[in-house]
């Protein structure tokens, strides 16, 4: 331990082990807490992007619970008191509540770097990580990680059907075959029905570009982001290494995915594994394509559309470092719509860094529906102000959140994935 950190806990009366491990852990998720500075800008967007007063609010959690204790300053305060000992698990359901009803959209950590320069949500998540090593855990999370543990994935399916999705397709098989790229479709998309167009569309306008692309069919494994952002750290390792191990034998060097959820774990969480393999979302790829002059648009889409940022797309993938551009995905989609002629495009109220979640992350969708449902219908509503007839999203969990939520509010917003909507176009 360095005589610094020493000094400091000297200076604050903190008593840890000398253990690094220990020291480490704690340390760091103390100092963050301590370093809040209670000022509330977590909950909503910053006051100079704010665009309508009605379409302020930042934090989903905080909206729907009204109650500080739910905001990013609460939860600090709350894991503080975890970690001094001042409050423990006996009985406690509210203090798990706090923790567990948040749909880790990191709008809270997007305002909190503006000014601070502060890591919130990886406080969340590393508490989430410690509540699950502790055995706190929500019944409610259980199938989805038995699931995962049973048949690589979260929706229950069983991973012999994985790959039926492509079962029309004429593609490589990469558990047989090798190829340089590989399409990772991702739970949602393998399991959900309604979904398949997305993969499938996907695959052929890849195979257009002259793309040597494959699928793992029913060696696909689920990414693990669900796992790490639900705690579940064990559990995210296999899966990363089941990915990894079968793009090694397939001799992969580009993944190329639809899911934004997908995306952010192969772009950040496999990163700092060490994977050396080049992530594209597809947005990102066919925008490449575009401006290559691979891909040209020759019929019109007649439609007046917004576009949703999902969080692991968006900020969950931005850095946002002092001094450097910001890495999130935000202007190729932009730059898709834009270019597909007939396409009226407009923005939402909170777009890019600052957009409103889906609800469909960090495992509420599954433990906390009602919270869940009123996050997707804010963003419904949200995006009818705006007179869009659509709205367009990246990713099959915002998709599949938006197009209950229209259903559920008897609404005749149109949903669409992006790339449903360049298909049109071609």
């Amino acid at each position: 331990m360095s005589s610094k950190a020493e000094k400091y806990m000297e200076l604050n009366n903190h008593s840890f082990p000398k253990d690094d491990w220990y020291y480490g852990y704690y340390y760091d998720m103390k100092k963050i807490c301590h370093n809040c500075a209670r000022c509330g800008n977590c909950r909503w967007t910053d006051p100079y992007e704010m665009k309508e007063a009605r379409f302020g609010k930042g934090c989903p959690t905080n909206a729907y619970h009204l109650f500080d204790g739910y905001s990013c300053q609460g939860k600090m305060d709350v894991i503080l008191g975890v970690l001094d000992g001042r409050l423990n698990y006996d009985n406690n359901e509210k203090l798990l509540d706090v923790i567990y009803a948040c749909d880790t959209c990191g709008a809270c950590d997007a305002m909190c770097k503006r000014s601070r320069d502060t890591e919130p949500l990886k406080v969340f998540l590393d508490m989430r990580a410690k509540l699950v090593e502790d055995g706190q855990l929500l019944p409610q999370h259980m199938p989805i990680i038995d699931s995962m543990k049973k048949e690589d994935n979260t929706m229950m399916g069983k991973k012999a059907d994985r790959g039926n999705w492509a079962k029309d397709l004429k593609v490589k098989d990469l558990s047989k075959e090798t190829a340089e790229v590989c399409f990772h479709a991702g739970c949602q998309i393998s399991f959900n029905q309604n979904l398949w167009k997305v993969g499938q569309t996907a695959i052929k306008i890849l195979q257009k570009m002259g793309v040597d692309v494959g699928i793992l069919d029913k060696a696909e494994a689920c990414c693990g982001g669900k796992a790490y952002d639900m705690g579940y750290r064990g559990q995210y390792t296999t899966m990363a290494e089941n990915n990894l191990n079968a793009w090694k034998t397939a001799k992969v060097k580009t993944v190329i995915t639809a899911c934004s959820d997908c995306y952010f774990a192969f772009k950040k969480l496999y990163a700092d594994q060490g994977s050396e393999v080049q992530v594209y979302h597809l947005v990102e790829y066919i925008d490449k394509m575009i401006k290559e002059g691979k891909v040209q648009f020759t019929k019109s889409v007649p439609l007046k559309v917004c576009y949703h940022d999902p969080c692991h797309l968006g900020r969950r993938t931005d850095d946002y470092t002092p001094g450097k551009a910001i890495s999130g995905v935000y202007d190729p989609p932009r730059n898709i719509l834009k270019s597909i002629p007939g396409i009226e495009f407009v923005e939402m109220f909170r777009i890019k860094e600052y957009a409103w979640c889906c609800g469909s992350g960090g495992g509420v969708r599954e433990a906390y529906p009602e919270f869940s449902q009123f996050t997707a219908d804010e963003r419904i509503i949200e995006a009818i102000a705006t007179g869009a007839e659509a709205i367009v999203t990246a990713c099959p969990w915002c998709e599949a959140q938006f197009n209950e939520s229209v259903d559920r509010q008897n609404e005749r917003l149109k949903v669409y994935d992006i790339i449903e909507l360049v298909d049109q176009a071609l």
